[in-house]
């Protein structure tokens, strides 16, 4: 597995720092997110650019119910399924759930391709899910070696 799929979460100085310069930084206040434990598929770059693809999806505005339905279904199952793999502990195992969620992403990208080629999303719509898929599709292939 290509171990340049995973990262670790940096520290990030706080929000509060730039915005009040003072000889101390106040505390960042606590998030929702911070209560949530860490779990496999959080390390995963691969799911990040999953969810990013599922929003640009739903964002990219299919007119065709039957097209929105179906890009925005394999939308979400890429990321899924990305989360899906990050849980899975053999490796033969990963490198079947993480090859259906890369089919998964080229059919959400296919939809809005077709989408936009038939007047029913905008070409800079279909531009964008096509750079995000791009993207975990190479993420992916790394993943299923």
């Amino acid at each position: 597995m290509a171990d340049t799929a995973f990262t670790s979460s940096p520290s990030s100085p706080s929000p509060h720092t730039a915005l009040c310069p003072t000889t101390t930084p106040h505390p960042s206040p606590p998030t929702p997110a911070a209560s949530v434990p860490l779990l496999p598929h959080h390390k995963l770059i691969a799911f990040t650019v999953g969810r990013d693809l599922v929003v640009a999806v739903r964002d990219s505005s299919i007119r065709s119910p039957h097209l929105r339905d179906q890009a925005l279904r394999a939308a979400q199952s890429a990321a899924l399924n990305c989360a899906e793999g990050a849980g899975r502990v053999s490796r033969a195992d990963k490198a079947r759930v993480f090859a259906i969620a890369r089919a998964e992403c080229v059919e959400a990208a296919a939809a809005v391709e077709i989408a936009a080629l038939c007047g029913e999303a905008s070409a800079a719509a279909a531009a964008e899910v096509a750079r995000l898929a791009d993207r975990l599709v190479s993420l992916l292939t790394g993943l299923v070696r």
